[in-house]
């Protein structure tokens, strides 16, 4: 901080300003509320991990790379790579994404429990 001509040298606290300008704070980011359109989405709050592997561990990597024609599904896969190249392609992280949403509406839910609309149609 530079000295204010105090008569002491002393360092104040008050940020150096011109023109008798104060500094101002920035303003806080608004967060908006996510519709209900968005909350009812069955992706709505699923990371691509957890995504990725309830796929894996309910049909395999073998399902996965006849579905989605993707090497790293294909040669030697790991979660690692795959989450990898699904986050920077967008055509991959979609074909995977409708074989999740087919699952859910099957009524097969990755946590162990029954889906709701599978208990509906029947």
């Amino acid at each position: 901080m530079d000295t204010e001509n105090n008569h002491e040298n002393k360092p104040t606290d008050k940020p150096n300003t011109t023109d008798g300008q104060e500094e101002k704070t920035p303003a806080k980011k608004i967060r908006r509320q996510a519709t209900q359109k968005q909350l009812d989405h069955p992706l709505h709050g699923v990371k691509l991990a957890d995504l990725l592997e309830s796929l894996v561990e309910h049909y395999g990597w073998k399902y996965l790379a006849d579905e989605v024609n993707i090497l790293c599904f294909k040669r030697n896969p790991t979660m690692k790579v795959s989450l990898k190249f699904l986050r920077k392609m967008d055509w991959a992280r979609e074909h995977v994404e409708d074989i999740y949403i087919r699952m859910l509406e099957k009524g097969i839910d990755p946590k162990g429990q029954k889906n709701k609309k599978a208990d509906d149609k029947t």
